[in-house]
C-alpha cells in the first residue's frame, strides 16, 4: 500500500514536470528549426552573391544588370526574414535565453519533487495514512486469527458430536464460541455440557447458568428468548448459581428495581467471596446504593488503587447537553487493544447526570473470569449513552471513544479524557 502511494505520487510529480518543462523544450526546438531555415537562406544569399561577383568580373554582366540582380537578391532575403527577427539571428541575447531555459528546466526537475516531498511531510496526512495502513494490517491479522479459531471450533464441534461424553471439550467449545461472539452456538454448547454432567448438580447448574449468559448476550440484555428458562433450570439445581444471580441482578437494575438487584448481587458476595467477578459485582452494588440515595456498606477487599486498570474522564459534548436527559444510562467499556470488537474486559455504568465523571476501570468491573483488564497491556475505551438502557448500540445512542489505546497501569494515573460527541444513525 505504501509503495502504491509513493508510486502514484511520483507519477503526479512527473506529470507536473511535463506541464512546466514541455513548453520550454518544444519552444526551444521550434526556435532552433527557424534559425536553421534562416541560416540556410543566408548561406544561399551569400553563395548567389559570390556568383554575381564572379560573373561581373568575367564580363558576363554589365554594372547595371549586376546592381539590379543584387538588389533583387537582397529583397528576396528580406522577404524570408520577418521584421521582428532581423538582426537577432544567432544573437547573444538568443543564446543567453536558450541557456536560461535550460537552467529553468534543470531547476524544475530538482525543485518540484523536493518541494512536493517537503511540503507533504510538513502539511500532508502521512501519519493518517500510516495509521490507516496499521489498522488494515491489524484487521487482517484479527480476521485471520478469527478464521483460525472458527476452523478449530468447527473441528472440535464435529469431534464432540461424534463422541459427546467429553465434558471438558464441551466447556472449551462454549468458551471459544463466547470469545467469537457466536452466542447462539455458545448457548448450545453449554446445554450439551449440562446434558453430559450426571452426578454433580452444582456443575450442571453452572453449565445452565453459562448457557443463560450466552443467550442473554444474544438477546441484547433481555431475559426473553430462553434466558429465563435456562436460569430456572440452573436455580432448580442450585438456587445460588452465581451466573443466574448476576443476570437477574442486571435485569433488575436495568428496570430500576435497585433493591431487587441488591438482593441478587449481595447474595453472590455472600455465597461466593472468591468469585473472579466479585469486583464488578461490588461496583454494581455501589451503583445500586447510589441510585437509592444510600451509602454503600464498607466492603473488605483489595484496594482499588492497587488493581491494574485505566482511569478515564468522561465528558459530554456541549452540543448534546440539552438533548440528553440526566437519567439516560451510560455504559463505559474497555476492550483489549489487540482484539478488535471482542467482548469487554471491563464495564462501568453511570447516568448522563453524573457527567463529567472520572471512572477507574479495573478488575472490579470485569465481565467474566476468563477476561479481565489486568491481563491486558492496553485497552480501547468507548462510552455510550443509551436512552433504551440497552448496552448494545442502537440508532439514537450517543457515543464517544478514545482514539489511541490506553496502557493498563497498576497505579491510578492521570485520567484520559473521553468526549461523547457522536450520535448513531444506523
Amino acid at each position: 500500500m505504501t509503495q502504491t502511494f509513493w508510486l502514484t505520487a511520483s507519477v503526479l510529480i512527473v506529470l507536473a514536470l511535463c506541464f512546466i518543462v514541455a513548453p520550454l523544450v518544444f519552444h526551444r526546438s521550434g526556435r532552433r528549426a527557424a534559425l536553421d531555415l534562416r541560416n540556410q537562406n543566408l548561406l544561399a544569399y551569400r553563395s548567389r552573391l559570390d556568383e554575381l561577383d564572379r560573373e561581373l568580373e568575367a564580363g558576363a554582366l554589365d554594372q547595371e544588370s549586376y546592381q539590379q540582380l543584387r538588389d533583387e537578391l537582397a529583397a528576396s532575403l528580406l522577404d524570408d526574414v520577418p521584421d521582428a527577427d532581423r538582426g537577432v539571428l544567432e544573437s547573444p541575447a538568443m543564446i543567453k535565453g536558450g541557456r536560461s531555459a535550460l537552467l529553468v528546466v534543470l531547476g524544475c526537475v530538482i525543485a518540484i519533487p523536493a518541494a512536493s516531498v517537503f511540503f507533504y511531510e510538513r502539511w500532508g496526512a502521512m501519519d493518517q495514512v500510516e495509521q490507516f495502513l496499521a489498522m488494515q494490517e491489524m484487521a487482517t491479522i484479527e480476521g485471520d486469527r478469527r478464521s483460525q479459531m472458527q476452523g478449530l471450533a468447527q473441528q472440535l464441534r464435529e469431534k464432540l458430536e461424534a463422541s459427546p461424553d467429553n465434558v471438558e471439550g464441551w466447556g472449551m467449545l462454549g468458551r471459544t464460541y463466547m470469545n467469537l461472539q457466536q452466542y447462539e452456538d455458545a448457548a448450545w454448547a453449554f446445554e450439551q455440557l449440562a446434558g453430559n454432567i450426571d452426578n454433580d448438580p452444582r456443575r450442571k447448574a453452572t453449565a445452565w447458568g453459562l448457557s443463560a449468559q450466552a443467550l442473554f448476550f444474544l438477546n441484547e440484555g433481555d431475559l426473553a428468548g430462553g434466558v429465563s428458562q435456562a436460569i430456572e433450570k440452573a436455580r432448580a439445581l442450585n438456587p445460588d448459581e452465581v451466573n443466574s444471580l448476576g443476570l437477574l441482578g442486571i435485569s433488575a437494575f436495568s428496570q430500576q428495581n435497585f433493591e431487587k438487584a441488591l438482593q441478587y448481587w449481595e447474595r453472590i458476595v455472600e455465597v461466593a467471596p472468591d468469585h473472579p467477578q466479585l469486583a464488578a459485582i461490588r461496583d454494581g452494588i455501589d451503583q445500586a446504593y447510589q441510585r437509592l440515595g444510600k451509602e454503600p456498606p464498607a466492603a473488605s477487599g483489595d484496594d482499588p488503587a492497587s488493581s491494574a486498570g485505566v482511569t478515564v474522564r468522561v465528558e459530554l459534548d456541549p452540543a448534546f447537553e440539552n438533548a440528553v436527559a440526566d437519567d439516560t444510562p451510560l455504559f463505559l467499556f474497555a476492550r483489549s487493544a489487540d482484539q478488535a470488537g471482542g467482548p469487554p474486559l471491563a464495564v462501568a455504568r453511570l447516568t448522563a447526570g453524573q457527567l463529567p465523571a472520572v471512572v477507574r476501570l479495573d478488575d472490579r468491573n470485569a465481565m467474566s473470569p476468563q477476561a479481565s483488564i489486568s491481563g491486558a497491556e492496553a485497552v480501547r475505551v468507548q462510552a455510550r449513552l443509551s436512552p433504551s438502557g440497552n448496552a448494545m448500540p442502537r440508532p439514537g445512542d450517543w457515543q464517544g471513544q478514545v482514539a489511541d489505546p490506553i496502557p493498563v497501569t497498576a497505579n491510578e494515573s492521570a485520567p484520559v479524557t473521553l468526549v461523547i460527541d457522536t450520535q448513531l444513525t444506523n
